[in-house]
């Protein structure tokens, strides 16, 4: 039985682009991990699509625009320090236009090779590198 005083899951997006070996990924500068590498994503808003909030959120931080192509997992997130639950849907996309440029809530955004996200300087959060593969994976389906 859910618990008044706790408040209901809020649904989140990621946008996941791969692109010639590499995955866009921002540093973000907001918790949860703050600080760390993950994928452009946020809140969904009241009326919006999935892929409309995967693309909008992504474009905000990356300034890159992208064709949203499919939901292919989702995951929770916990943000211990502010008791939220977050469900984080990401929907592949499929890169269109634009460099990535840090923007909104985003310290730095940068295609990252599938094999130096391990690398990055202020680590990556959960799952990434899992989802990176998992994308590339259903990238490669969809361009046969």
């Amino acid at each position: 039985m859910p618990r008044a005083d706790v408040p209901p899951p809020i649904p989140a997006v990621l946008g996941v682009v791969v692109y010639r070996e590499a995955v866009l990924l921002v540093r973000r500068a907001n918790p949860p991990d703050a600080g760390m590498w993950g994928f452009p994503g946020g809140k969904v808003e009241h009326g919006e699509t999935l892929t409309a909030a995967a693309l909008r959120e992504l474009h905000e931080e990356t300034g890159v625009s992208a064709a949203a192509l499919d939901v292919f997992t989702a995951l929770d997130a916990f943000d211990s320090e502010r008791d939220r639950h977050f469900i984080l849907i990401a929907v592949l996309c499929r890169w269109v236009a634009g460099a990535p440029v840090a923007g909104d809530d985003a310290l730095d955004a940068a295609w990252v090779p599938l094999d130096r996200i391990a690398d990055l300087p202020g680590g990556v959060s959960r799952d990434v590198a899992r989802l990176a593969r998992q994308a590339a994976r259903a990238m490669a389906e969809e361009t046969e």
